[in-house]
């Protein structure tokens, strides 16, 4: 039964709270009584503008592909070093839109605004979203100074995303200076970056390895609000809890999802306790154990991660579904 409406209370009995990194005042208030003042964190997610395909100057710009990997789906766009020494001192200097309680230490390195990355060096950049090695600029057949990508954001190809140009700053001070970049001086801009508080738990004090609260495990919490990053991500932990919540009501124990499983790894993970400084997580192959045997090359070996997983899954299968 799906009863529409605001939760503002904790329900009695065996409960998943899935409401997502922007739980609502009432709901995140009840459960900061739950857990604690010191208990849950917050981070900041940022948004990268939207420009169309057609307001792009390509006299300025190339098509081609994120360093060798894919199809030429990319636009690049690239700076020479004045250009750079430019837009990286208005970048540093430009107006932030105000954000209530917004501190640079609070932002989740994965989301990181890119005035924010700015102002650690003149070169952070360079390393980073506007790294320019391994782009060969066919005019001249060298790698420019730096080069901002922009990555198709629908299936038409009218509409691109800055990559890696998560911002915060006032809509006009995206317009000044993003529109210094030379290919996007006239640039229409479809959406602005955007920045906005999410909502994590501190998972590694307060959550088991089956997303259960440990001191009170008739509760569990699934998704984003876990500290797991990423769609397929909170729905792979909402699988668990679900897993594990009608098992447990019908008296049986847990699924074991070892660490060398996506699921069970990322389950472990959220629950690690040495994990001092906790942010959210994507799944990768860092947080699996590594194969007891060398193989060569890092697409073989993840293969080979892959498929150990798999055969561990397929094992699990019948008792997952019994």
């Amino acid at each position: 039964t799906v009863k529409e409406g605001e939760v503002t209370e904790i329900p009695k009995g065996e409960v998943v709270i899935a409401s997502g990194p922007l739980t609502s005042d009432a709901l995140a208030q009840r459960l900061g009584e739950l857990l604690g003042e010191d208990t849950a964190l917050h981070f900041y997610d940022a948004a990268a503008p939207l420009v169309s395909a057609e307001s792009v100057d390509m006299n300025y710009a190339w098509m081609g592909s994120r360093y060798d990997k894919g199809t030429a789906d990319y636009v690049n766009c690239p700076m020479n070093q004045e250009e750079y020494d430019a837009f990286w001192q208005a970048l540093t200097t430009a107006e932030e839109a105000p954000v209530h309680g917004f501190e640079d230490g609070k932002v989740f390195e994965g989301c990181m605004p890119v005035e924010v990355m700015a102002r650690r060096g003149h070169d952070t950049l360079l390393y980073g979203p506007l790294k320019s090695r391994g782009l060969d600029d066919p005019r001249t057949g060298r790698w420019p100074y730096a080069v901002v990508q922009l990555r198709r954001d629908n299936a038409d190809g009218t509409v691109y995303n800055l990559v890696g140009f998560q911002t915060h700053l006032r809509f006009p001070e995206q317009r000044r200076v993003f529109s210094m970049i030379p290919a996007l001086h006239d640039a229409e801009f479809l959406r602005y970056g955007v920045m906005h508080r999410n909502t994590f738990l501190n998972s590694p004090r307060l959550l088991d390895r089956y997303y259960r609260l440990k001191k009170e495990p008739r509760i569990s919490f699934a998704g984003q609000m876990t500290g797991v990053e990423g769609y397929v991500e909170s729905a792979a932990s909402g699988f668990l809890v679900g897993v594990e919540t009608a098992r447990r009501l019908q008296g049986k124990p847990p699924v074991d999802f070892p660490q060398e499983t996506a699921i069970g790894a990322l389950g472990l993970y959220v629950s690690n306790q040495s994990v001092t400084v906790f942010q959210p997580m994507n799944i990768n192959f860092g947080i699996m154990p590594p194969l007891d045997h060398r193989v060569k090359g890092k697409r073989n070996k993840n293969a080979e991660l892959s498929q150990r997983s798999l055969t561990i899954i397929d094992g699990l299968r019948e008792e997952v579904l019994s």
